[in-house]
């Protein structure tokens, strides 16, 4: 592999100034220029990064910490961070905790030592360490999806809460009042905002609920997948709101291995509109925002703080997510159903 002095001694220049080509810290002469360049394509020559990111102090290099890269939610959210920042000039590091806090903990000690220029994280469960493992890093953070406590930065997130409770009030709506309600691990504060979510609608409409009615999941589709089974073999809802798609997908196939008909046995509506919901059988109700976007929107605001475009103190970015209905919910067939 060629190496810096290697162009110097092709081009006949000395090794300072074939480093003020390369990085262009210092003007030289157009002849001087065309010799290291020539040389540099002659050699397939390529700088070293980390050599170049000591000098000046940038390596346009973002991290990005998610729970569950198997979730489809992650992969699309990645994706749009992806797109932004490689059309401002960054390469994404992707790192997957597994929903580990441990693991994350690792990743961002990794992170820290390539030097990244900003952070995207989506943290891992419950992890009182997270806010000084953060401030550790000394780069500016941007936290999607999920809140961390006591970390003073930029925040991009889905209303979880309202979202939920849009979800369970289409339910209502359609004349369903034995809901069933599958939330994700109670020590995720999105999962306690989608259960206080559906809990309002339910308050709101009059309608009692009993403890059989929720059931803690993992946000997996094996999950969501005993969680309906417990709720057809108790409760026997008429409908079922899941906290995200991925359960819901679990709760379309344990109806159908009932023999139960979706929507007309039992309603179901899930959390985030990933792209697989749309293609599913039936194709999923759900509640959420355009998941690339919300990429995107977490990206610009990292990219701003690190160009100096943005200043002062965090921003908060909560969207307010929309209903689309398909065809995994409809009316309550029979009123007497109750």
């Amino acid at each position: 592999m060629a190496t810096i002095k290697d162009v110097a001694t092709l081009a006949g220049v000395s090794f300072t100034t074939v480093s003020h080509v390369v990085n262009r810290t210092r003007p030289v002469s157009e002849k001087a220029r065309e010799k290291v360049e020539g040389a540099i394509r002659q050699l397939n020559y390529v700088p070293s990064g980390v050599a170049r990111s000591l000098k000046v102090r940038a390596t346009s290099t973002i991290g990005l910490l998610v729970p569950n890269n198997t979730n489809p939610y992650f992969a699309e959210l990645a994706r749009g961070i992806e797109m932004r920042c490689e059309r401002n000039g960054y390469c994404v590091f992707l790192c997957n905790s597994d929903d580990d806090t441990e693991k994350q903990r690792n990743y961002l000690r990794a992170l820290r030592e390539k030097r990244i220029d900003g952070l995207v994280i989506a943290s891992a469960g419950d992890n009182p360490s997270l806010a000084l493992d953060l401030s550790e890093n000394h780069v500016p953070v941007v936290i999607v999806d999920r809140e961390v406590d006591n970390v003073t930065a930029d925040l991009v997130e889905i209303d979880h809460e309202f979202g939920a409770y849009v979800a369970t009030q289409h339910l209502l709506s359609l004349g369903h009042r034995r809901i069933g309600c599958i939330s994700g691990p109670s020590s995720m504060v999105v999962s306690t905002l989608r259960v206080a979510g559906f809990t309002r609608a339910m308050a709101e409409a009059g309608v009692a609920i009993g403890t059989e009615a929720i059931m803690e999941s993992d946000f997996s589709s094996p999950g969501g997948y005993y969680a309906a089974s417990r709720l057809f073999a108790g409760l026997q809802p008429t409908a079922i709101f899941a906290g995200n798609d991925m359960m819901g997908i679990g709760v379309l196939r344990a109806a159908a291995e009932r023999g139960m008909r979706v929507p007309q046995d039992c309603s179901v509506i899930g959390f985030d509109d990933i792209e697989l919901s749309r293609y599913v059988y039936p194709a999923l109700s759900t509640v959420g925002q355009s998941i690339l976007q919300l990429g995107e929107q977490a990206a610009q605001l990292l990219l701003d703080r690190i160009s100096g475009a943005a200043t002062g103190p965090a921003r908060r970015q909560i969207v307010a997510p929309q209903l689309t209905v398909r065809e995994s919910t409809s009316a309550l067939a029979i009123v007497g159903n109750e």
